[in-house]
């Protein structure tokens, strides 16, 4: 996950122990049903979350594609 995060000019992130829970859930209804929408707002929150608390990483929008 990480991997494609960093080639996409995104942080390296960790999911907090605190959210396993529900990374784990986002990350099976990815899986089994098939349904992205909630892994992709999940991992979008943490994201702007560990930006917001390391400037230097400041993400406000998606990069442009290539």
């Amino acid at each position: 996950m990480n991997v494609m995060l960093a080639s996409g000019g995104y942080p390296w992130t960790v999911i907090p122990v605190d959210r396993r829970c529900d990374y784990m859930a986002a990350l099976e209804s990815a899986s089994v049903a098939q349904d992205i929408k909630p892994f992709t707002l999940f991992l979008a929150e943490i994201v702007m979350a560990h930006s917001s608390t390391h400037p230097h990483n400041n993400i406000t929008h998606p990069p442009k594609a290539k």
